[in-house]
């Protein structure tokens, strides 16, 4: 496998935490991309991987990075957009450590390379900031280079396969060959490039 460089994380953090400070309170209930999630629930997992995955760059093994994050209904107290937006923070800044990048760490209960797991990070704050931003009707503005190498990281866990990634992806949603990039991206991961909220 080709060497695979460090990434700065911090544009993604941050454009993350400046769409969660959009977030209006009575939109928490709404429906989002996401099959069976509400906005809400998608929120509480930001907050969990955004934990989990400093973790796991700290090479912090223990509770926080070795189980999927537990179902259950998702409260977010007063102040928690700063809560988040702290999380966040730290994420990209613990992903700022070239050793995070190297040998081998654990999230979600699976041992996998630094260097894929930074991958991860980067297509979950890229594909959850559109759901976030689509749900409510917010501006999503993504740099191509970082829309490419989540591109790569999908392309690589499907392996060839066009239908469900159990845990990761839904099926495919074909995209026109000359649709801009983020619309390939979200193609690719199972969502709607034209999905827009119940109105």
């Amino acid at each position: 496998m080709p060497e695979m460089p460090q990434l700065d994380l911090r544009p993604a953090a941050d454009r993350m935490a400046r769409l969660l400070v959009g977030v209006p309170d009575d939109a928490l209930e709404r429906p989002t991309p996401c099959p069976d999630l509400r906005l809400i629930d998608l929120i509480g997992h930001v907050g969990g991987f955004a934990l989990a995955f400093t973790a796991a760059a700290r090479k912090d093994l223990g509770p926080l990075t070795s189980q999927p994050p537990a179902p259950g209904p998702v409260e977010l107290e007063p102040g928690w957009r700063s809560r988040v937006g702290d999380d966040l923070a730290a994420l990209a800044a613990a992903w700022e450590a070239p050793d995070a990048w190297e040998g081998m760490t654990q999230a979600g209960g699976v041992d996998l390379p630094g260097a894929v797991a930074g991958r991860v990070v980067l297509d979950e704050l890229v594909v959850h900031g559109w759901d976030i931003a689509t749900t409510t009707c917010q501006i999503y503005d993504c740099d191509e280079a970082s829309l490419r190498e989540v591109e790569g990281m999908v392309r690589q866990f499907r392996a060839g396969s066009d239908g469900e990634v159990p845990g990761l992806f839904g099926p495919v949603v074909p995209v026109a060959d000359d649709a801009p990039a983020l619309h390939q991206v979200l193609g690719l991961t199972g969502r709607d490039p034209g999905w827009s909220p119940p109105r």
